[in-house]
């Protein structure tokens, strides 16, 4: 049975972080920040003006610009793991938190500038992903019956629609911005890679075929492009994806093809959990990190 370890292996807090950005074309990276904890899965605003990162199960907002950064209030979910993602009008933002009552990370959503969080899954664990551009799903890897497969539910919560149902783990489902697709990752194949089929589950097709384990693809604004984050084989278990080790961001064609690596750094976990990509298509933004002596 392949399991997915609750609460989510993160690095070590005695670690440093390190927030960077990356131009995909020319491979430039660039050192915003560093901090002497752990933070995790920076996502740009819809704006573009900051980035929304967690540290110590909370919610920050970061401005490149002036370094200022900002506490985002979230009322009783101060466990909240690296899966947070925006809506498409940039106006909430939704997380999964692990509950006070059983340690169980469920869905939550809330206003970007804070706010109570409104429970949408009921059930645990559920580890969120995606939003579809029209706003009204979220798209979600859920563990039922001991089995972890992909899953959407509507924004304002309901039934469950589970989406995949073969042996392996499924994780990481994330809306092309047309709404179209949905990308995620299988073990389905025996290493981890990238897969894409219908926004209601139909017609999965394999998108990567190399001999690495390849975790979350995160498609351009544009659709062009899909960045992912590769462990070389046999560092990781297939179904796993630990921090602190060193990894590969990946570029690839959204209609397939072969990739090239855009970034070798220590990280993992926490890296680039969500869709980093800047809304001009250019930049994306991810954390690396480095081992205190």
């Amino acid at each position: 049975m392949n399991t997915r370890k609750t609460p989510i292996e993160r690095p070590d807090r005695g670690t440093t972080s390190i927030l960077e950005t990356l131009q995909v074309d020319t491979g430039e990276r660039k050192v915003l920040r560093e901090f002497e904890d752990v933070i995790e899965a920076p996502n740009w605003t819809r704006d573009g003006k900051y980035l929304i990162y967690n540290r110590n199960g909370r919610l920050y907002r970061y401005d490149p610009g002036s370094g200022d950064i900002s506490e985002i209030p979230t009322a009783f979910a101060v466990d909240c793991n690296n899966d947070h993602v925006l809506s498409p009008d940039g106006q909430s933002i939704a997380v999964s938190h692990h509950t006070y009552e059983d340690g169980e990370s469920r869905i939550y959503s809330l206003p970007l500038t804070g706010g109570n969080p409104v429970l949408i899954t009921p059930m645990a664990p559920s580890y969120l992903h995606g939003w579809s551009p029209d706003g009204k799903t979220l798209a979600y890897c859920a563990e039922r019956n001991g089995q972890y497969d992909v899953y959407t539910i509507p924004v304002t919560g309901g039934r469950e629609t589970r989406l995949t149902d073969v042996p392996g783990l499924d994780d990481g489902p994330e809306y092309s911005p047309d709404g179209k697709y949905l990308w995620f990752n299988s073990t389905r194949s025996g290493l981890m890679q990238l897969w894409r089929m219908g926004a209601d589950g139909s017609n999965p097709v394999q998108m990567t075929f190399d001999q690495a384990n390849n975790w979350f693809g995160h498609v351009s604004p544009n659709g062009e492009r899909v960045v992912y984050i590769s462990y070389k084989k046999g560092d990781v278990e297939p179904d796993k994806h630990p921090p602190n080790k060193n990894v590969q961001l990946r570029l690839m064609p959204a209609a397939g093809g072969d990739f090239k690596v855009v970034a070798e750094l220590f990280g993992g976990q926490g890296t680039i959990n969500v869709n980093s990509w800047s809304p001009d298509n250019k930049t994306i933004a991810f954390v690396s990190y480095r081992l205190k002596a």
